[in-house]
């Protein structure tokens, strides 16, 4: 583009930027969007990257691979209680693999089946989610007695070994993000409004609604999520 950064007009820009043109349109907004942060803060030069628009990107509607009794055959593969509780908290409480895999005893309230998971961050807050009565059953077994303990002592790999070698025998794909996929299609399917659908996965608000008219007491939620009546195996 020019050693000269004063020297350079928007024909300079549009000839670097033409280099990119048949490329992704990810691509395409992310060169653009660097050329922007440099140009408006760095270079003090706004006026030249303003007139530069991104390109649409048409959103892709998410298409489940699985059905819900694949996952009752996955279930059915598993073997062991752990890996039991496991998968069937990743399905029905919404949360992250990592924040699943962090869960300690303090953070269940077993009588309420309700998650207060630990730690937020600017772009992942934390609300409550639940899980439902089939999971009950096997965390019952599991939650330790040692508040501070982990309930699910193990790492990623305990899933990621079985998932595959369930997915050689079986031919189904499932790990733990798609079934956070699916718990979000299902609550969906089953009327709870997406607002209450992001508050379990600990997503921030999206709307003016969620943000200042919306109910996100955990007696409210948890009304909510009982109500939806969610179900893996049965």
């Amino acid at each position: 583009m020019g050693s000269d950064s004063m020297s350079l007009g928007r024909g300079d820009l549009r000839s670097y930027l033409g280099g990119f043109q048949g490329r992704p349109a990810n691509t395409y907004s992310n060169v653009l969007k660097s050329l922007k942060v440099f140009f408006r803060d760095f270079l003090g030069r706004p006026e030249l990257v303003a007139s530069f628009r991104f390109p649409h990107v048409p959103v892709k509607p998410k298409i489940l691979s699985f059905t819900t009794e694949d996952l009752r055959v996955f279930y059915d593969e598993l073997g062991d209680s752990l890996a039991e509780g496991l998968f069937l908290v990743y399905a029905t409480s919404g949360l992250r693999r990592n924040e699943v895999l962090g869960l300690r005893g303090r953070n269940v309230d077993s009588g309420l089946r309700m998650i207060v998971p630990e730690g937020s961050s600017r772009t992942k807050s934390t609300y409550v989610t639940f899980y439902n009565e089939e999971a009950s059953e096997l965390l019952k077994e599991i939650i330790p007695v040692d508040s501070g303990a982990r309930i699910f002592p193990v790492t990623e790999n305990y899933f990621r070994k079985r998932y595959i070698r369930i997915r050689a025998k079986t031919g189904i794909h499932v790990t733990p993000q798609m079934l956070r996929e699916w718990f979000c299609s299902e609550m969906g399917r089953l009327g709870v409004p997406d607002r209450y659908v992001d508050a379990f996965c600990g997503r921030v608000p999206a709307s003016v609604l969620a943000k200042h008219y919306t109910d996100f007491s955990p007696e409210n939620l948890k009304e909510i999520y009982d109500k939806a009546s969610l179900k893996v195996l049965s």
